[in-house]
């Protein structure tokens, strides 16, 4: 009978231990339960006792949890149309709190959509494009002005502001709300910015017809350019060609007159010879190899073939 008491108290006590006793880890906090209330404070990681049958132990995320939301269409202030993706860092600051108000972490998600897409509509509408791309100490064409003006209206450039400062807004304009679900949000950033489909594709052919328009005044520069450097080769060509030809004209009137000069020399030294010289060259120019010179004995050219006999 004894021995039947004991075993019973054994099982009692390892079925207690098992149901009473648990262990939260490192990246875990909890709270522990009584018939769905929470009871005592937030658990801390270690080991922990409880009430078996009675007390039930819910156990939350410690580290920093995303939250992705879904893109959204809106429209800048300045009348874009655009999609922004994006996403946020949170962690449970206050598990008891958590519990009571969301309880899950899908419920905690559900209460972020709308908190930080009603702050991101609210951010983006408010703004510029030119705002929302652009950070503190970018500097585009335009904007660098004292005033320019967007959709008719004038802007200085003083009143711009960088996508950090507006994601740091958001921010702040969010973890006000957050608190009271005991959600501590630690960061929100665009992942992405896009035009809608349609403005898109007016975007990509303005962006071609710029880039044509800058293609075409490249090519008419080219075109210029190549004109101008083919007409001043041509007159330089001329140039050259030019005072190649006075310089061959002076250079054969030069040899003519050598030429005449030598001429007349060898005349007046014997002008006998000189002459006979002269028709024998005629003979040689005038006389082909195959051809025939018929001329009469008197004829004053057949003079030094006739002496010759």
């Amino acid at each position: 009978m004894k021995k039947s008491i004991f075993i019973i108290l054994i099982i009692a006590i390892i079925v207690i231990a098992r149901g009473g006793f648990y262990v939260i880890n490192e990246a875990e906090q909890g709270i522990v339960t009584q018939f769905g209330k929470p009871v005592g404070d937030v658990i801390n990681p270690g080991l922990n006792f409880k009430l078996p049958f009675v007390q039930k132990v819910t156990r939350f995320e410690r580290r920093i949890l995303k939250w992705d939301g879904d893109p959204n269409q809106i429209p800048t202030k300045d009348k874009r149309f655009i999609w922004v993706d994006t996403t946020a860092r949170w962690r449970i600051a206050d598990p008891l709190l958590f519990y009571k108000t969301v309880a899950t972490e899908r419920g905690a998600q559900s209460r972020l959509d709308d908190i930080i897409d009603s702050v991101v509509r609210d951010a983006v509408s408010g703004r510029l494009l030119v705002e929302l791309v652009r950070g503190s100490d970018y500097r585009a064409e335009g904007v660098d002005e004292e005033k320019f003006e967007v959709e008719g209206v004038e802007i200085a450039k003083e009143d711009l502001v960088g996508r950090e400062e507006i994601l740091a807004g958001m921010l702040e304009k969010a973890r006000a709300s957050t608190p009271e679900y005991g959600i501590e949000l630690l960061d929100i950033q665009i992942k992405r910015i896009n035009y809608v489909e349609q403005v898109r594709t007016r975007v990509y052919e303005r962006m071609i017809n710029e880039r044509k328009k800058v293609a075409a005044e490249y090519r008419s520069e080219g075109e210029g350019e190549q004109a101008e450097i083919l007409g001043e080769m041509g007159r330089t060509l001329k140039e050259i060609s030019s005072e190649a030809y006075r310089k061959v004209l002076e250079i054969r009137g030069s040899a003519d007159a050598e030429a005449a000069a030598i001429y007349a020399e060898a005349y007046n030294q014997d002008k006998e010879f000189y002459s006979f010289l002269r028709t024998l060259e005629s003979y040689k120019k005038g006389i082909s190899e195959n051809g025939r010179l018929i001329i009469s004995t008197d004829y004053d050219y057949y003079r030094y073939m006739k002496d010759a006999k």
